[in-house]
């Protein structure tokens, strides 16, 4: 089954979206290592949002570079078509938008009105590897928000938001329109598109494993041949105690 997001119809399944809010980027991070990807952890920010639950969505992308002075002045605002202002009012809902701001948080590359915004329009979420001004407003809306640290100067000083919906980098990571993004309370993570559901059974299943292992451990049994499963009794167990609990 697929959703309809905005005026578009998304890739990512409701079935895939439950199951990536139910798993860490930690998990998943290892499933992307046994395929060999190796830089999809946006590196160096954190999440604003004092909101428990990850946070899951497909990119929707917007492009910063460094801000020009004659073409960067207060009035650009007053151009309904500048990307930024774009993006707030197109980001699918449903969707993350992220934001490539150079690993830059000298300036802001939003703030609360506009992360409010987003969120009223149904909006997954927003990262940027800069920084967010009004950063304390934006904690307590309730929108999955990923930012390096808060930042008030206006997004002009020091960025000119150049295009939308375009690969880009994101602290390091790549990321392309469509990439499903979820976030935890570790940080963001870039799942490609190709993979989503791939991974998202793979991590759910990890998960009740390591769930199990968890209880295992709190019982005061060794990690020794129980994790990782090198033991077959431990295999054993595990259908045993997925049994007992229904999972």
């Amino acid at each position: 089954r697929y959703l309809l997001i905005g005026s578009k119809m998304s890739k990512l399944s409701a079935a895939t979206r439950e199951k990536l809010m139910q798993v860490s980027t930690a998990t998943l991070g290892t499933c992307l290592f046994k395929r060999g990807l190796r830089s999809q952890f946006i590196q160096n920010v954190q999440r604003l949002s004092k909101s428990t639950k990850n946070m899951v969505g497909e990119a929707y992308t917007l492009r910063y570079i460094p801000a020009r002075e004659d073409l960067n002045g207060i009035e650009v605002f007053k151009d309904r078509s500048h990307p930024q202002r774009k993006a707030i009012d197109e980001c699918p809902a449903g969707a993350v938008l992220v934001i490539d701001s150079r690993k830059d948080a000298r300036a802001a590359s939003a703030g609360g009105i506009l992360v409010g915004r987003l969120m009223a329009r149904g909006v997954a979420g927003v990262v940027t590897d800069g920084g967010f001004r009004d950063s304390a407003e934006i904690a307590e809306l309730g929108i999955g928000a990923y930012h390096q640290r808060p930042s008030a100067p206006t997004n002009l000083t020091h960025h000119h938001a150049i295009d939308i919906n375009v690969p880009i980098g994101c602290g390091d990571a790549p990321v392309f329109p469509g990439d499903v993004i979820v976030g935890d309370a570790d940080g963001v993570l870039v799942v490609p598109a190709h993979l989503a559901d791939e991974l998202a059974n793979e991590a759910f299943e990890m998960t009740v494993f390591e769930d199990f292992v968890t209880e295992e451990v709190k019982k005061g049994r060794s990690t020794m041949g129980l994790y990782p499963n090198t033991d077959p009794q431990t295999t054993i167990d595990f259908e045993a105690w997925r049994k007992k609990v229904g999972r």
